[in-house]
């Protein structure tokens, strides 16, 4: 079997997410934003002890949140990476610690 590309994945997620009634309720997202935070504070935990499988699992797992997240509120997550690529593609700035800063506008 063909390993599965990234656009491939998110129909997949979205698919299992329908199956199990996620997509189905407005209300779900609020939820779901909870589930996302979880599975982020799950992967800063593993980052911090520098346990690469579950930094793997961590941001694998918020993936899918975010996807489910997404759907949920009408929006196809490749549209929001696109906009947000947009949106840094050519930004201006400097890096220090490890963190990016942008320069003012």
């Amino acid at each position: 079997m063909d390993e599965q590309d990234f656009d491939d994945l998110i129909i997949a997620v979205k698919l299992w997410a329908f199956s199990r009634g996620l997509l189905h309720n407005k209300e779900a997202s609020k939820s779901q934003m909870l589930k996302v935070m979880e599975e982020v504070g799950e992967t800063a935990a593993a980052i911090a002890r520098g346990n690469k499988r579950k930094i793997i699992d961590g941001i694998g797992d918020s993936f899918v949140t975010l996807i489910i997240l997404a759907y949920q509120n009408d929006v196809d997550p490749t549209d929001c990476l696109r906009a947000a690529w947009d949106e840094i593609k050519d930004r201006a700035g400097k890096t220090e610690n490890g963190v990016f800063i942008k320069e003012n506008d």
